[in-house]
């Protein structure tokens, strides 16, 4: 039973990629195009506690962004700098 605990473990926050990027565009949906510091753009959204706060994003705003190692083309926006 330690086992199959172990395999369905919630994803924690060293399982991603933190990044710092810079908003270019808004999209819809609550999504925005990220030019990150690698030069590299992706589609990202706000996470959860971001909205919950109502924090606004704007083109130009400095951002860190989350990205899974399985999908390198989107991400989560974590912190508005």
């Amino acid at each position: 039973m330690a086992n199959s605990e172990k395999e369905n473990k919630p994803a924690d926050a060293k399982d991603f990629i933190e990044v710092k990027g810079e908003v270019l565009e808004l999209l819809p949906a609550v999504t925005f195009k990220v030019l990150l510091e690698n030069g590299h753009e992706i589609l990202a959204h706000l996470s959860g506690r971001m909205r919950m706060n109502r924090i606004r994003l704007l083109p130009g705003d400095k951002v860190r962004v989350e990205i899974s190692p399985y999908d390198l083309s989107k991400g989560r926006i974590t912190y508005r700098m």
